[in-house]
């Protein structure tokens, strides 16, 4: 389960950069700020997932 997490973070990571871009392209600044949004709650999956593998680590 965790790589597909993280292939979703990436993925989501990826087009809310994009729609950052798009919305400083256009000046729609809430495009741009949906895009950093996405940035950040794909962050918080990778760091989640960052957390269970240590876990998993202490715990083997």
């Amino acid at each position: 389960m965790s790589i597909e997490n993280r292939i979703e973070a990436t993925a989501k990571n990826i087009e809310g950069k994009l729609q950052e871009v798009v919305g400083e392209i256009t000046g729609n600044p809430s495009d741009k700020a949906e895009g950093k949004a996405k940035q950040a709650e794909a962050q918080v999956i990778h760091t989640t997932e960052n957390i269970k593998d240590e876990i998993k680590k202490v715990v083997e």
